[in-house]
C-alpha cells in the first residue's frame, strides 16, 4: 500500500487481472548467482522476472525483530483480520515481525532513545512478503469487496486506489528494511493519539497534515525526529511509515513468508527458538 505505483488506470478498464499464479510465478525468471563480496552486506541468490524485478527467497540477511528490539510491542495487522482487507494477509502465518539486520540495528537505537523518554514503539508491519502484496492487488480489483471501508477508506472509492497509489504491484516493506509503527506511552499504558489510524487512506495520514490537534502533530513529529535521527527516511502520505536510509537490499524483493521456520531454515538451526546466529 505505501509506493507509489505507475499502474495506469487504463489497465483496469482492460480487464487486468491477477491471481496468485499471475503476479507471482515468472515463467521466464533466470537465476542469478550473487557476488557476496561485492558489497558489504551479503546478497541473496535472485531471480529476475519477466518485469525485471529480482526476487529472493534468501532470508539469511533478515533477523526476528522481537530478539533485536526486545522492548517493542507487535501488533501484527496482517495477521490478523483488523486491517483494510478484513481477512488474514497471505505470507502472515505466524505473529511475527521480521526486518534486515541493519534495519533492525537502527530501530534498536530509536528504541533505546524513545524507550529513556517514557515510550515504547508498537510494530504493526515490517518485512511484507511479495505473497501480501500480491493478496492486496487482487483485493483491490474486488469492487464488491468493500467490507472494511468505513474504517480505512471512507472517502475514496475502491477504484482510485490503484491510480493514486495505495495499492502497488511492488511494497518497500519487502526490501525487509521498512517497518511501520507507532508510540506506546508508558505512563498513560496507551497508544499515543496521532490524529489518524494506522493504515488509513487519505489526507488525514500525511504526517505534515494540520488539521489535528497541537498534541496530536507533536506525537507524529516526535515519532518521525527519532525515527530520522537513528537513520530512516520517512514517507509523505503515512505518518507511521519509515525506510531505513541505506537499506541493504534496495532492488530486491523477498518471497519468504512470516513464520519461524523461515529464518531458521536460513541459518541451518534446527531448535524450536531462534538462534544467536540470527541476532
Amino acid at each position: 500500500m505505501n509506493v507509489k505505483n505507475n499502474i495506469m488506470l487504463g489497465l483496469l478498464a482492460l480487464g487486468f487481472s491477477l491471481s496468485v499464479s499471475g503476479a507471482l510465478a515468472q515463467p521466464a525468471a533466470q537465476p542469478l548467482i550473487a557476488d557476496a563480496a561485492s558489497a558489504g552486506a551479503q546478497k541473496p541468490a535472485v531471480t529476475v522476472g519477466a518485469d525485471g524485478v529480482k526476487l529472493s527467497g534468501d532470508s539469511s540477511g533478515f533477523v526476528l525483530l522481537s530478539e533485536a528490539v526486545p522492548d517493542a510491542i507487535l501488533e501484527i495487522r496482517y495477521y490478523s483480520t483488523y486491517n483494510f482487507v478484513g481477512e488474514r494477509i497471505d505470507g502472515y502465518e505466524e505473529p511475527l515481525a521480521f526486518l534486515t539486520k541493519e534495519a533492525a540495528a537502527a530501530l534498536k537505537k530509536a528504541s533505546d532513545e524513545l524507550v529513556s523518554k517514557g515510550y515504547r514503539l508498537k510494530i504493526y508491519d515490517a518485512y511484507r512478503p511479495q505473497k501480501a502484496v500480491t493478496h492486496f492487488m487482487k483485493w483491490a480489483l474486488d469492487a464488491q469487496d468493500v467490507r472494511m471501508k468505513k474504517y480505512f477508506y471512507p472517502e475514496l472509492d475502491k477504484k482510485v486506489l490503484f491510480p493514486q497509489g495505495y495499492i502497488a504491484e511492488h511494497s518497500g516493506h519487502s526490501r525487509g528494511s521498512t517497518v511501520d509503527l507507532t508510540l506506546f506511552d508508558m505512563r498513560t499504558e496507551k497508544e499515543v493519539d496521532m490524529g489518524g489510524t494506522f493504515d488509513y487512506f487519505g489526507k488525514l495520514s500525511h504526517p505534515d497534515y494540520t488539521k489535528i490537534t497541537k498534541e496530536q502533530y507533536a506525537n507524529r513529529m516526535l515519532l518521525r525526529k527519532v525515527m530520522l535521527k537513528h537513520g530512516f527516511k520517512p514517507l509523505a502520505e503515512e505518518w507511521w511509515h519509515f525506510t531505513l536510509k541505506n537499506e541493504p537490499y534496495p532492488d530486491t524483493y523477498f518471497t519468504f513468508s512470516v513464520n519461524s521456520a523461515s529464518l531458521r531454515k536460513s541459518c541451518g538451526c534446527s531448535a524450536a527458538q531462534f538462534c544467536e546466529k540470527r541476532l
